[in-house]
């Protein structure tokens, strides 16, 4: 859990950390999660989450921090966790005492004590049959900007709801990772905004309301459970009584609704129409502001956090930066200057020679192995080592211009 307090000109004034594993050892996470038993069911305890908050705040207060200076807060979470709140909780949540940290406060607020997260991939069954109940993966993609993925909340609900009825019927609310976040703050249930929301398989990009197909596929009475969503730039409300008298918040502080991690980074690196951002990592992310998305089977459409008539694309490719340190590895002597030197020496289209790279399965498209072809598009087995290395990363960096083209893109000329 990251804290940044910024000034009026955008400047840094403040930032802190509470790392899950480390400061919160009772919870016994690992990398800030459970990993079940199955290998495929991943979650993380709430109130891990909620104790994190309280040690935040209270890092901060001795720091000598002044909270009666912030005029607005917000923030993002990981997009497809979800919460489950216990019936009769929005009241606990309205008048816990300032006198008790928020984490003894709502200790029983919650019908499923592990929260689903992004990792988990439990859902195939309830996939197929949301897909199915709605006429197939394109149709489902066309509506929710997705098609159905395990870690997307609703297939997630559902199958809380096919194991567990009984805990499902004593849900009230279902908020997502941030909008769970902004409840705590606001003192009431806050609304899942229009970003993160497209990350659920659950919500009508074009018209921004709960699909009505999709929340039957999933579970009975679910939109009473999910409430209204709301632009992802819509202020909420003032703070809750519950910080200004714990911490001197002041009263008139807003909150603004919260959003997903990707949408955030969108907004917080201020893209506009048609720019693009490529985050190399493990994996590497590319997202993109889009005036007239094409959904797609591969890669997500998602509204657009900071202009709520336009959108943004993501798509995620597994095979990142482990496989271009494998072929540094293999053919530059694990040095990045010898990689870098290579790569200088042949030149831009690699004389004709093509090579797709996949250690292991991916993301976009659905694809493994490694698949060299020569200038005359016949299959080889082998590339000298600098043909190898520019071959890696124009292949990487052409699919990425393909698949964003799939999506909508257009590259300016």
């Amino acid at each position: 859990l990251k804290v940044i307090a910024i000034d009026e000109r955008l400047r840094v004034i403040y930032e802190d950390n509470v790392h899950f594993d480390k400061d919160l050892p009772e919870f016994k996470t690992q990398g800030g999660v459970y990993i079940h038993s199955d290998r495929l069911t991943v979650t993380s305890p709430v109130l891990m989450w909620i104790k994190a908050l309280d040690m935040i705040l209270e890092k901060m207060k001795s720091s000598g921090f002044n909270f009666s200076q912030v005029r607005a807060l917000s923030g993002a979470g990981q997009q497809h966790g979800s919460v489950y709140w216990k019936k009769g909780s929005i009241q606990v949540l309205k008048n816990a005492s300032s006198e008790l940290p928020l984490h003894q406060a709502l200790k029983s607020c919650f019908s499923v004590s592990d929260s689903p997260i992004w990792m988990d991939s439990s859902t195939a069954s309830q996939c197929r049959a949301l897909e199915k109940a709605v006429g197939g993966a394109q149709h489902l993609a066309s509506v929710t900007g997705s098609r159905a993925y395990e870690r997307f909340t609703g297939n997630q609900i559902a199958k809380i709801y096919s194991q567990n009825p009984e805990v499902y019927k004593q849900t009230e609310r279902i908020s997502l990772v941030s909008s769970f976040a902004a409840s705590l703050f606001l003192g009431t249930y806050a609304p899942i905004d229009y970003s993160d929301g497209s990350g659920m398989n659950l919500l009508q990009i074009w018209e921004k309301a709960w699909s009505k197909s999709c929340l039957d596929a999933c579970a009975p009475g679910l939109e009473e459970r999910l409430g209204y969503p709301v632009p992802s730039h819509s202020v909420l409300g003032p703070i809750s009584p519950y910080y200004s008298q714990r911490y001197g918040f002041s009263p008139d502080c807003k909150i603004v609704a919260f959003t997903g991690d990707n949408p955030a980074s969108l907004a917080g690196m201020r893209l506009q129409e048609g720019d693009i951002a490529i985050s190399l990592g493990t994996s590497d992310t590319l997202f993109l502001w889009i005036q007239e998305p094409t959904p797609a089977l591969e890669g997500h459409i998602l509204c657009n956090p900071v202009d709520s008539q336009t959108y943004m694309a993501l798509l995620c490719f597994k095979n990142g930066s482990l496989m271009r340190e494998r072929i540094r590895d293999d053919c530059a002597s694990g040095s990045w200057d010898e990689f870098s030197k290579a790569l200088s020496s042949t030149v831009a289209g690699n004389s004709g020679n093509l090579g797709f790279y996949f250690d292991v399965m991916e993301i976009t498209p659905e694809a493994v192995g490694i698949h060299r072809f020569n200038r005359d598009n016949q299959k080889v087995s082998s590339f000298p080592k600098e043909v190898e290395i520019r071959a890696l990363i124009e292949g990487q960096f052409m699919a990425k211009r393909i698949h964003a083209e799939k999506l909508g893109y257009k590259v300016c000329k």
